[in-house]
């Protein structure tokens, strides 16, 4: 087995037995990323020589035996986190030049961890997409089938997995954002519980949603990612302090005695054969691992995209106010004066999908419209918290798909915004409710491409559904089905 096929457990106890050097494995993702990425378009940017001398400094640490599970182990980020002396574009040729003056918490503990930057990976503009097709730098590729596209909005993330081009990566979810691409391209993409890891330095989309999450070849990586990037920041005033479990050392308990909960209104007559077919087989698998099944419901979750829609625009119309062309980001030339250099600014620099957003925020928050849209919208959200609260009261976790369909094709829903927003309809009220969610391998579909399976846990319940992912995987082969590139 090549070193870029493999897992971080696998490669660190190579590491540590002294049978390969961080070195080798850096070079042989390199290579890997040199060969596969042309037609893959998972990264924006490349940083081959910081990766070289990152690798030698794990190397050197890793003789005087100073090591963490990610000490000389290569990854990559999603081009949303900020990092020291690297250029940060989040997709968009608003930022297309900016290099960050610091690192984003999530990064910089990894970094002192040891771990190995291979780049930054590509996304839709701001994370705003479900598809990786709203990038500056031209759409990502689903590894399984060129033609599909790999999730949105960390579709790189999910494609460099795929691809293996990295051993590891990093996401944010804000509505969906690494369950999703983790479905598609057949990975594991884990949203920790709001406030469980922190956000700063992480560009803001909707700062009320977004989380940070990692995105793995296999459920161990996932915990072992989770337990080296979780925990409380003061730079984060949404950070919650409270201790960080050993994630890994929950893994074993396994399924058995779970009582899991079937949401009824997720399992709906438009559902794709195929995801039916695999959600199915899914909960027979857990039934022998000796875990029991309870029907619930979510009532208002046929309200969760309308919602996340006002609350996720209004945010994003917000933050994005700040890229005026004045302090940074991208300037046109040639204007009139300041407001036209603004106008301009934000004309050129910004995509179709968030000119979009930014717009439908801009207009929930207007006068006479506030009242009616945005602060009824935020009503709507805590009936929704409050859904998944009583569902809690009698079951452990819940079981959904992560998606109605697995990937479809690259432009097949850009012409159709709102088919676009309904395929996260799975995956945003996870977000809204601020709970925990996991998508594991579950199933290939008809048409050779990858279906997920959610899990989703109480706050700050990430221990219950590692676990019961750990063991469906298993008991299972799902995981190690690889894309033929």
């Amino acid at each position: 087995m090549e070193l870029y096929e493999q897992t971080i457990h696998d490669l660190q106890s190579q590491l540590q037995a002294r049978q390969v050097s961080s070195a080798e494995i850096t070079s042989s993702f390199l290579d890997r990323i040199a060969s596969t990425d042309p037609s893959i378009n998972a990264f924006i940017t490349v940083t081959k020589e910081q990766a070289l001398a990152d690798a030698q400094a794990a190397d050197q640490r890793l003789a005087t035996d100073d090591c963490t599970p990610l000490t000389g182990i290569p990854v990559a980020l999603k081009d949303i986190f900020l990092t020291e002396g690297v250029r940060t574009t989040c997709a968009s040729k608003m930022l297309d030049n900016f290099i960050a003056p610091y690192d984003a918490t999530a990064w910089a503990k990894m970094k002192s961890q040891g771990a190995v930057l291979l780049g930054k990976l590509n996304q839709d503009e701001f994370a705003m997409g479900s598809s990786c097709e709203n990038s500056a730098f031209g759409p990502t590729r689903n590894p399984w089938n060129k033609d599909h596209i790999p999730g949105g909005s960390s579709g790189g993330s999910a494609a460099a997995i795929a691809a293996q081009q990295a051993v590891a990566t990093l996401g944010t979810d804000t509505g969906g954002s690494i369950r999703q691409p983790a479905s598609h391209c057949g990975c594991v993409g884990l949203k920790p519980t709001y406030g469980r890891v922190s956000r700063y330095g992480v560009i803001a989309y909707a700062s009320s949603l977004d989380q940070v999450g990692p995105m793995t070849r296999d459920v161990t990586d996932a915990a072992l990612l989770l337990g080296a990037i979780a925990g409380h920041d003061p730079k984060d005033s949404t950070s919650v302090d409270c201790p960080v479990p050993d994630y890994t050392a929950a893994l074993p308990q396994g399924a058995k005695g779970l009582k899991i909960g079937l949401p009824k209104e997720y399992f709906i007559a438009g559902l794709d054969p195929d995801v039916q077919q695999a959600m199915d087989q899914a909960i027979a698998v857990y039934r022998k691992l000796g875990a029991e099944f309870v029907e619930v419901s979510l009532p208002h979750t046929n309200y969760a995209v309308a919602t996340y829609y006002l609350i996720a625009t209004a945010e994003a119309s917000s933050n994005l106010a700040r890229y005026e062309g004045v302090r940074f980001g991208h300037r046109a030339k040639d204007t009139a004066g300041l407001i036209d250099l603004m106008m301009q600014s934000r004309s050129e620099g910004f995509g179709a999908e968030v000119k979009r957003r930014i717009m439908l925020g801009t207009y929930a928050l207007s006068s006479g419209y506030y009242d009616a849209y945005y602060i009824k919208a935020q009503r709507v959200r805590t009936l929704i918290q409050q859904d998944f609260i009583e569902a809690f009261k009698s079951v452990d976790l819940l079981l959904t798909p992560v998606a109605p369909t697995p990937a479809f094709k690259i432009g097949e829903k850009t012409a159709d915004p709102l088919q676009m927003y309904l395929s996260d309809i799975f995956t945003i009220p996870v977000n809204l409710a601020g709970i925990c969610g996991i998508s594991v391998p579950a199933g290939i579909s008809s048409n050779g491409l990858p279906i997920g399976l959610q899990l989703l846990g109480r706050p700050f319940g990430e221990e219950t559904i590692l676990r019961a992912a750990f063991d469906f995987e298993q008991a299972t082969d799902w995981h190690t089905r690889k894309a033929a590139l």
